[in-house]
């Protein structure tokens, strides 16, 4: 347990910073599952569509630090290229 009122308030900002980024995350997940359905159905327009919400998304959470840009650029490459092919 934390001893100096510095380590007790890091533990509260940590906890904080983590619910935070917890819901970023899972923005990003969200976003990028509707890609994934709308790619899986067939439907071009509605994955470009889904595709061009999703990558502010994604650069938004590498700014924000949740998530490693390159990590954001395969996803957004992958995910780019398989809406293209339909």
């Amino acid at each position: 347990m934390a001893n100096t009122p510095q380590a007790k308030k890091r533990i509260r900002r940590n906890n904080a910073r983590a619910e935070i980024n917890g819901a970023r995350v899972s923005r990003i997940r969200t976003h990028l599952k509707r890609v994934e359905t709308a790619i899986e159905a067939g439907d071009k327009d509605q994955a470009q569509t889904a595709l061009k919400a999703a990558q502010p998304e994604l650069a938004r959470g590498v700014a924000r630090g949740v998530m490693h840009k390159n990590t954001a650029a395969r996803k957004m490459s992958r995910l780019s290229k398989r809406v293209s092919a339909l």
